[in-house]
């Protein structure tokens, strides 16, 4: 994207940034096409980006119909937009690391059921079971932010 020589963000950098983070924004698509962004709280596991999300919500019901979905954030002196598909987690492994994650990053424990994360959510979020989604990204965007920019404006292209 750069035309001036210098150097982009090594994905490595954004997905230390995604980690650092605590608040992110997900935006999935209605099944009129029209757009739906909520503030969502997630974590990276093994360099992976993860997010819970109850099936009876807005973003849940999108997200089942049409797993297309981009997750926003700013954090760590970066503005990241990361484009790309969320599938459902069924692996128990990986459910035990991203449940281990959140209570490290949120103090919000879980119950691992059948597949998903029973326990009490925030108000907005839902009565529970939660869905787990990991997020395969297809396209991701990164902008220096802050009065310490230390990063140059980023594509990075996946598969």
């Amino acid at each position: 994207m750069l035309t001036d020589g210098s150097a982009t963000t090594p994905w490595a950098d954004a997905v230390a940034a995604l980690a650092a983070a605590d608040t992110y924004w997900l935006s999935t698509v209605r099944p009129d096409g029209r757009p739906h962004v909520v503030p969502i709280l997630g974590v990276v596991v093994d360099g992976g980006f993860h997010f819970a999300a109850w099936p009876g919500s807005v973003a849940g019901r999108n997200l089942a119909a049409d797993p297309r979905c981009v997750v926003a954030v700013t954090a760590g002196g970066i503005d990241i937009a990361v484009e790309g598909l969320a599938a459902p987690v069924r692996d128990e492994p990986v459910l035990q690391a991203v449940a281990a994650r959140y209570l490290d990053q949120y103090d919000w424990p879980v119950d691992i059921r059948d597949g998903v994360f029973h326990a009490e959510g925030a108000p907005t979020a839902g009565p529970g079971p939660f869905n787990v989604y990991a997020l395969t990204p297809s396209t991701g965007f990164g902008y220096g932010s802050g009065a310490d920019d230390d990063y140059n404006p980023t594509r990075w292209r996946f598969g």
